[in-house]
């Protein structure tokens, strides 16, 4: 879950990346008391994400600017279609606008990629997570977008569980101990509440990762056929997760192999921003100028 405190380091570090002295060009512009009214209006489909950052913005600069939410996070929209109202002081308006934009932008363009996968596998078994490809510093962010568009979260960091990859079972084989030893001797060390999954690359790893006790297994880069033969073996003794350059035109046919969970890293690594404009309009003494 984005956590306010997560929203507002970021925002922040934005903020004062943006305009480390303050806004020059409003500063020098607006000599008299200008107040602005803004809608952040949609120019093409989408599922809205980001609501509160986009806000956050906007807040941290002058708190006395009014936000209001026109359509929550998780919303599909089309173009033209107003997302957001903006209205307070016309220099605070202005300088916030590039950093809401920017993050409401990648956000919505995570989370319109993917309700785009979750529609494609609609009527499967399959969930769609995402994975650990994420921007630096922007981890929390893109993966309640992913939840916005639909998909679930994979593991947010190492800590939170147990994934035992490739490289790790390269070790454990080049030290001479057996995998099923030390996926047993690893639970051992664990606490009980700790999920293990595993990731194999061959068919003929399966049977021994399932003796370990993992709880899921990962199929990376298998053929469509031998993800079925792989499902076919594990046979409901865990779950089932599918890897390795999914794309819209694959993952149907991944999901339709009877795998519980595909994971895509495009959801974060390669997500278009959005295409997404402040329309402003500016009030001053003598009546409302367009800006």
């Amino acid at each position: 879950m984005l956590t306010r405190f997560e929203i507002e380091t970021a925002v922040r570090a934005a903020l004062v990346e943006d305009a480390p002295w303050g806004d020059l060009t409003s500063s020098a512009l607006f000599v008299t008391p200008v107040r602005a009214e803004a809608a952040l209006v949609a120019r093409e489909p989408g599922v809205y994400s980001g609501g509160d950052v986009f806000r956050a913005a906007f807040e941290l600069v002058d708190a006395r600017v009014a936000v209001t939410e026109v359509v929550p996070d998780g919303t599909a929209f089309g173009p033209g279609d107003v997302l957001a109202r903006v209205d307070g002081d016309a220099p605070a308006v202005l300088q916030a606008e590039r950093v809401a934009l920017n993050f409401v932008q990648r956000m919505s363009g995570t989370a319109t990629l993917t309700f785009r996968f979750v529609e494609a596998v609609a009527g499967t078994s399959a969930r769609i997570v995402d994975t650990r490809k994420t921007t630096p510093g922007l981890r929390a962010f893109e993966k309640h977008a992913v939840v916005s568009g639909g998909g679930r979260n994979h593991r947010y960091s190492l800590s939170d569980a147990v994934m035992v990859k490739d490289n790790h079972l390269a070790v454990v084989a080049n030290g001479g101990v057996s995998v099923p030893d030390a996926l047993r001797a690893l639970r051992s060390r664990l606490p009980h509440t700790s999920h293990v999954e595993v990731e194999v690359d061959r068919l003929d790893q399966i049977e021994d990762v399932i003796a370990g006790g993992a709880d899921t297994v990962m199929l990376d880069n298998f053929s469509l056929d031998d993800l079925r033969r792989g499902v076919a073996l594990i046979a409901g003794r865990a779950v089932v997760e599918a890897s390795g350059t999914v794309s819209l035109d694959t993952v149907r046919a991944i999901a339709e192999t009877g795998v519980d969970v595909i994971s895509v890293g495009a959801l974060t690594h390669s997500a278009r921003a959005l295409d997404l404009g402040l329309d402003i309009r500016v009030h001053n003494q003598s009546g409302p100028e367009r800006s």
